[in-house]
């Protein structure tokens, strides 16, 4: 089952390492394409987020702008610790259009996912949208 939301199915995003009052962290989970979570500068720069209840994962789709590497953590705890990475990726440059990546995490289940963005093609990047496949 893909969600167009995830905050629909009880997702929060709990943690962002910036963020500011116009492109607040929980549009990554509005499901929106047009609004968006930008970082303030400087890498690593990371979000978890907390599902609704431990959750079997097929895929992850990731549409941003200017990721450049991204490592993927994921937690089967009630508290946003201890965390095991399940993928790394590279996404490539997309002049003027959303990055739009799916990463298999089939055999995955998670009640916290860590999304960590170890470097950009620029100094700022957008996250718009993360939806799950079940």
């Amino acid at each position: 089952m893909t969600s167009p939301s995830l905050r629909s199915l009880g997702a929060q995003v709990v943690l962002a390492s910036s963020g500011d009052e116009a492109q607040p962290p929980q549009h990554i989970i509005d499901g929106n394409p047009d609004t968006c979570w930008m970082s303030t500068g400087l890498f690593p720069q990371e979000f978890i987020i907390r599902l609704a209840e431990p959750t079997g994962l097929d895929r992850v789709t990731i549409d941003s702008y200017n990721v450049k590497s991204l490592k993927i953590e994921k937690n089967t705890l009630d508290t946003f610790s201890q965390f095991e990475s399940v993928a790394e990726t590279e996404f490539e440059l997309t002049e003027g259009q959303l990055q739009s990546n799916a990463i298999s995490l089939k055999g995955t289940t998670a009640s916290h996912l860590r999304f960590i963005i170890t470097s950009g093609y620029d100094h700022f990047v957008s996250v718009h949208r993360v939806s799950i496949q079940t």
